[in-house]
C-alpha cells in the first residue's frame, strides 16, 4: 500500500478526520492482578516501613532525652563552675577581691 505524500498532506489540512480505531480488550481482566504474591509483597512492605518508622521514633526520642539530660547536668554544674571561678586564686596566688596594692606596706 502506497500512500502519496500529497494525498496524507491535502487531508490534513483539509480537515478530515482520520478514523481512530476503538481499542477492543484482548486479555482477560483477570490474569493480570497482581494475585496473592502482589498482596504478600505489599504485605511484607508495609511491615518492613511500619518497622523502619517504629525504630526511627525510638533513636529521635533516645537523642531528645540525651539532650535533656545533658540540658540538666550543664545547669547543675553552671552555679558550682561560677562559685568555684570566684574563690579560685589569682594567677600571682592571691585570693581574688585582695591586691597587694591596698594602701599597707609589708611587714619587712
Amino acid at each position: 500500500m502506497m500512500v502519496h505524500f500529497g494525498t496524507v498532506l491535502s487531508a490534513v489540512f483539509s480537515g478530515a478526520e482520520t478514523p481512530m480505531p476503538t481499542p477492543s480488550m484482548t486479555v482477560d481482566p483477570n490474569s493480570v492482578t497482581p494475585g496473592p504474591m502482589g498482596f504478600a509483597a505489599i504485605v511484607i512492605v508495609v511491615i518492613a516501613v511500619v518497622l523502619l518508622i517504629w525504630d526511627m521514633n525510638r533513636r529521635v526520642r533516645r537523642v531528645r532525652y540525651r539532650g535533656e539530660v545533658r540540658e540538666e547536668l550543664d545547669a547543675e554544674q553552671a552555679p558550682q563552675a561560677q562559685a568555684d571561678a570566684e574563690t579560685a586564686p589569682d594567677a600571682d596566688g592571691e585570693a581574688p577581691g585582695r591586691s597587694s596594692d591596698d594602701g599597707k606596706t609589708p611587714p619587712a
